[in-house]
């Protein structure tokens, strides 16, 4: 069922959508976006798997991309069973005094890489891991065409630890109406080196860490995995491009693109990163919504030439140190050096 939003009639903002009382409120200060509201209508219905063939209930088909010759099983994005954003109406941003609040529209999608219950991301073929990048670009492509969408990404949390909501192995894909805070650090960051050297941050970055080699963890064809010159946690990873490229999925969906190279490195690290931790966190960080222009942020004009996608790998470990993220300060008692290394003398196939 779809609800619209009629403002003029219900004094109460949140009452657009009944049955569904979350909001996005923003905090005047970070600038950072929050989802707020009651969880109890995002409880699971136990007893099946809803990504598993013959499930009741299952969730509703987006697309999908056919078993093909080298390997591939289907790749299926569905809607999610419980989203935190939804497709229908629009955000109606409004303030409430000082601060600012509007509906969660957006999407949320399960990309399931395969039917299998058993197979997990590092546990396929590459030919799968392939499929299932070329789905989340195409999927991508196609949530950037609403012009409501600010930003689409690409998501994985694995682990009790990381909140990983299935037992099923999937990816998430959520499109906002918003610029997520750490994205938009990153947006303003490559800007503003951009602005005065004429050069990506991002190719700079890579040049000097393939020079030193002491924090890359593994390079495969035109793609490099690295531990982050100050990781946020220990063992975090990047996996770029070498060439300069601001969009995953125009750089997935070309037909110059080396998707079994990065399947390979994506399959490989996420084994390493396993073998050293109990759960992980991996995003993808792409170019925002172009077609959506912002006059305000002033992002958007040499953002192809200044910003540079990649993917960050954050694993949770059991026994970590304490942490002074909530101050916005890190500390990871390994270093990237270290952490590179040991990452490398694990054995993957």
């Amino acid at each position: 069922m779809l609800f619209e939003c009629y403002p003029s009639i219900d004094a109460n903002p949140r009452r657009c959508f009944p049955g569904h009382s979350m909001e996005l409120r923003k905090d005047p200060i970070t600038r950072s976006w929050v989802i707020v509201g009651d969880d109890t209508d995002r409880t699971s219905q136990p007893g099946y798997c809803p990504f598993c063939p013959g499930s009741p209930n299952a969730p509703q088909v987006i697309s999908t991309l056919s078993a093909n010759e080298h390997g591939a099983s289907p790749a299926v994005a569905m809607v999610h069973p419980s989203p935190l954003y939804r497709i229908e109406g629009e955000p109606h941003r409004r303030s409430e005094g000082i601060y600012d609040a509007m509906n969660t529209v957006g999407a949320h999608e399960v990309l399931v890489q395969s039917f299998r219950h058993d197979i997990e991301l590092w546990q396929s073929s590459d030919a799968a891991i392939s499929q299932f990048l070329l789905l989340a670009a195409q999927r991508i492509q196609d949530l950037k065409n609403d012009l409501r969408f600010k930003y689409v990404t690409l998501f994985k949390n694995y682990g009790v630890p990381a909140g990983q909501e299935f037992s099923h192995p999937v990816s998430e894909i959520t499109a906002t109406t918003f610029v997520p805070r750490r994205v938009l650090y990153e947006l303003r960051a490559s800007r503003d080196y951009y602005l005065e050297k004429e050069r990506c941050v991002f190719c700079d970055t890579l040049n000097q860490e393939l020079r030193e080699q002491v924090r890359i963890v593994e390079s495969r064809g035109g793609y490099v995995a690295m531990c982050p010159f100050a990781s946020r946690v220990p063992y975090e990873v990047w996996i770029m491009p070498r060439r300069h490229e601001a969009s995953f999925e125009r750089e997935a969906l070309s037909a110059s693109a080396q998707l079994n190279d990065l399947s390979a490195l994506i399959r490989r690290t996420l084994h390493r990163v396993t073998s050293l931790a109990e759960a992980f966190h991996m995003v993808l960080h792409t170019v925002p919504n172009t077609y959506q222009k912002s006059n305000i942020l002033q992002y958007w004009k040499t953002v192809n030439e200044d910003y540079h996608w990649h993917l960050e790998i954050l694993p949770i470990l059991a026994t970590r140190a304490k942490p002074y993220f909530l101050k916005e300060v890190y500390y990871t008692p390994v270093s990237s050096e270290v952490a590179a290394e040991r990452m490398r003398t694990v054995a993957v196939r």
